[in-house]
């Protein structure tokens, strides 16, 4: 693919991933907590940081990779750069595979590190990407993690996508084993499985992005660039980001969960701490806010964002992340069928 189509492409992705709305109809709103009157806490005392293996996130909350690889995109890029610096929220570029094919267009990922040089920045490759490449897209951005986005339905619904896929899982653990920062396995809105978790565990991955279904669909995007738009039919393809999570219930003690995909409110976020996810990502929200109103607005948004988990945790009496575990959760008729459907081992500690 030349640089120029390469370019369009990026273009098109935002250009449809904004025109996307949220579903209707939701699984968080399948889970529910259980209310109870009186909490035993101030809202001052709620602490939001986040503890994994290899760094602690001072909030829980994360600018989920969106985009690079046009000169838009770099605009973008900026844009959410500044709210991460200004509100203390880490940041994930999109595919930095444009960068590594093309230099011209380092300038719209590594801007995001230019405009936030203290932040903490997640940089993003495929998991088809050679290690070498793998390690030029960690110092594009002296990220503090890399990002592997697996993407096989995207691929496949996308006009010239990947068609091979037999050496992703090799390669993941050979990008492992060879750089210096933690790599943070990350679906792309499909959601993942008990047994993408224990395959993934046993190559050795420590963080992974359950990203489930509900948020920015690619089967969507890509269909839209067919010729004949033919393949609509795959649109709820995939587990949401309620199933992933339970999906990720027997792994939590030795792979940090971040969760993303159709994340719309505060109570979305604090459910997904809740169901065991270490911290949670969202993209067109942050994507829509910044390129509708603005960037003060857009940190005014993430700083109620913020200040409305605080609340709710306070509502459940839950001071820590960790505290948001032991409370009392009633699932849906649907989700409990899925997890007998499935052999989870859900329970609340």
């Amino acid at each position: 693919m030349s640089h120029s189509l390469r370019e369009q492409r990026k273009n098109e992705h935002v250009e449809i991933a904004m025109s996307q709305s949220d579903a209707i109809q939701s699984d968080f709103d399948k889970v529910r907590f259980v209310h109870h009157s009186i909490p035993s806490i101030n809202v001052n005392q709620v602490d939001l940081t986040s503890y994994t293996t290899h760094f602690d996130m001072t909030l829980p909350v994360y600018i989920n990779a969106m985009t690079g690889g046009s000169e838009w995109t770099k605009q973008i890029n900026e844009k959410l750069a500044i709210v991460a610096r200004e509100t203390g929220l880490a940041m994930a570029v999109g595919s930095t595979h444009a960068a590594l094919r093309n230099p011209k267009m380092a300038e719209s990922f590594n801007i995001v590190r230019k405009t936030n040089p203290e932040g903490a920045i997640f940089s993003n490759v495929g998991a088809d990407v050679p290690v070498d490449k793998a390690l030029q897209a960690v110092e594009l951005l002296d990220a503090q993690a890399l990002q592997i986005h697996v993407n096989s339905p995207q691929e496949l619904v996308m006009p010239e996508g990947n068609r091979e896929f037999a050496t992703w899982m090799g390669n993941i653990a050979t990008i492992i084993n060879r750089i210096n920062v933690p790599v943070i396995v990350k679906e792309v809105g499909f959601g993942m499985s008990k047994e993408t978790f224990k395959a993934l565990s046993e190559i050795g991955v420590s963080y992974v992005d359950v990203s489930g279904r509900g948020g920015t669909n690619f089967v969507e995007i890509e269909n839209e660039r067919r010729s004949n738009k033919d393949m609509n039919y795959l649109s709820q393809w995939g587990q949401s980001t309620v199933e992933s999570l339970l999906e990720s219930t027997d792994y939590q003690d030795r792979i940090n969960i971040f969760a993303s995909g159709g994340l719309r409110t505060p109570l979305d976020a604090v459910k997904c701490l809740a169901l065991g996810a270490k911290a949670v990502g969202m993209s067109r929200p942050f994507l829509n806010q910044v390129e509708q109103t603005g960037i003060t607005n857009t940190v005014d948004y993430v700083e109620s964002f913020l200040n409305h988990m605080k609340e709710i945790m306070t509502m459940l009496d839950a001071q820590n992340i960790e505290a948001l575990r032991h409370k009392d959760i009633v699932l849906s008729p649907e989700l409990m069928s899925w997890i007998e459907q499935r052999g989870l081992d859900f329970h609340r500690r």
